[in-house]
């Protein structure tokens, strides 16, 4: 595989080449979800609302899986932009040992703490045990889940963001097979309910742990590994983890503050968190964009960074700001006039479909601002400053809606609808000051590094 030349070539064609991909990639994930969604909502509402209640303590996998990947992405794409090749096989090799610590560390913490979890939620005894029937079988699978993001950050760091995307697509139409299979049975394999679903997707994902792992067998980088670098290299497992750590933690940040969301939504009732579950992925969908514009920002930053062409990482920055915040304004409408549709999707029960739509109306308008925190969190990752990510994260998705949500709810008695216009305030005054810093910063930083 031939590395893209993140360095020379036109910005506005890297980001195409490389978002694009990311993009459809994540879109097939989404659908993945929408998919499991759809066939928990065949079993019954509380399998509904439990996979809801169950997205918190599932993104412990997916904080850490992002936290590894973009480690590894920002170390291997820095050394590639150095031209210290062997330097960055080395990363390639440490990465996938430090997946393998990390993911016993996150088995033992998920099957020992998720019960406890989903009772402070609010979830009654139904949705507990139907939750961890779901959990425990991807917990066991977090093995699995991460050493295939290591090796997807090796390549995203190559500017390859199509054979992950290949992975996706598969593992998309492989769960719309799987899922009634495992779920009701047929012939020898029995019927496992909920848990079926996640049987599925630790099926898929081994498929694609192997498929990528031939990929990056057959990437230039290749050549400089051998056996010797699989061995511990303390200093570097020490860089992937000051690395990964803040990025793990803003993302942890991030599922503490649907964790909160959904404590607030469910002083509604279930049928609110089946409501809203059921919008969130949706609203999924129509970030895919922004997300894959973030894996584009993170690697051609990245690379560029480690070149010290400091023009380019400005450049992309602010272009991919102004692309996706341009999606999201379409994106929103779409999502403001179909809301109602959009949520019947998943349930008949009318009442699960207002509160789905309420919350698609307010986050339509939400939706412009989205892209400044995901590509300026790219930014940070990219010039090896991630702390400011998990500050940001704290600030916006834990303590001032926590904060707002509190009043609105426990001070005003405000309405299910009221949640979600506090939190319009929140994210568009914090977006402007986010922006503002992040050019602040970078414009010091790079003026200093340049003096040097």
């Amino acid at each position: 595989m031939k590395s893209m030349n993140l360095v020379g070539e036109p910005i506005t064609d890297l980001l195409k080449k490389i978002a694009i991909p990311a993009s459809t990639g994540t879109l097939f994930q989404t659908l993945y979800n929408v998919v499991d969604t759809f066939f928990a909502g065949k079993i019954s509402p509380n399998a509904l609302a439990a996979i809801a209640k169950s997205f918190p303590l599932y993104f412990i996998i997916i904080a850490t899986g992002v936290g590894i990947v973009a480690a590894s992405n920002a170390l291997i794409s820095n050394s590639l932009g150095a031209k210290e090749d062997r330097t960055a096989s080395l990363y390639v090799a440490q990465s996938l040992l430090y997946s393998v610590i990390v993911a016993i560390v996150v088995t033992i913490v998920g099957l020992t703490l998720s019960d406890d979890l989903l009772r402070l939620m609010g979830s009654d005894q139904e949705t507990i045990n139907l939750a961890t029937d779901y959990l425990d079988v991807i917990f066991f699978g977090t093995f699995i889940f991460l050493v295939q993001i290591s090796l997807n950050g090796t390549l995203n760091a190559q500017g390859d963001t199509k054979s992950y995307r290949n992975v996706l697509i598969v593992s998309f139409f492989l769960n719309i097979g799987l899922n009634p299979l495992f779920i009701f049975g047929l012939g020898p394999i029995p019927a496992f309910g909920i848990a079926g679903l996640a049987i599925a997707t630790v099926i898929a994902q081994m498929l694609g742990l192997v498929y990528l792992a031939y990929k990056v067998y057959c990437c230039e980088l290749k050549q400089y590994l051998s056996p010797q670098c699989f061995l511990p290299k303390f200093d570097l497992i020490k860089n992937l983890t000051n690395q990964s750590v803040p990025i793990m933690m803003s993302m942890f940040m991030i599922g503490l503050g649907i964790y909160n969301i959904l404590f607030f939504v469910s002083k509604f009732g279930y049928l609110a968190a089946a409501g809203y579950g059921s919008a969130l992925r949706i609203e999924q969908i129509l970030l895919l964009p922004v997300i894959g514009l973030n894996t584009a920002v993170l690697t051609i930053a990245g690379q560029n960074f480690g070149a010290k062409i400091f023009t380019r990482v400005d450049e992309v920055y602010t272009k991919a700001i102004i692309f996706g915040s341009t999606f999201m304004i379409f994106a929103g409408v779409v999502i403001f006039l179909l809301a109602d549709n959009i949520v019947s999707i998943f349930t008949d029960n009318q009442q699960a479909i207002n509160f789905g739509a309420d919350y698609l109306k307010v986050a339509a308008f939400i939706g412009p601002v989205y892209p400044v925190f995901f590509i300026t969190n790219a930014l940070f990752q990219a010039i090896k400053k991630p702390i400011y990510t998990v500050i940001m994260t704290f600030l916006r998705l834990v303590l001032l809606p926590f904060s707002t949500m509190w009043v609105v709810v426990f001070v005003l008695n405000g309405s299910f609808k009221d949640l979600f216009l506090g939190l319009f305030f929140i994210n568009w005054t914090f977006g402007i000051l986010v922006f503002l810093f992040a050019k602040f910063y970078t414009n010091k930083l790079f003026a200093k590094l340049k003096a040097v």
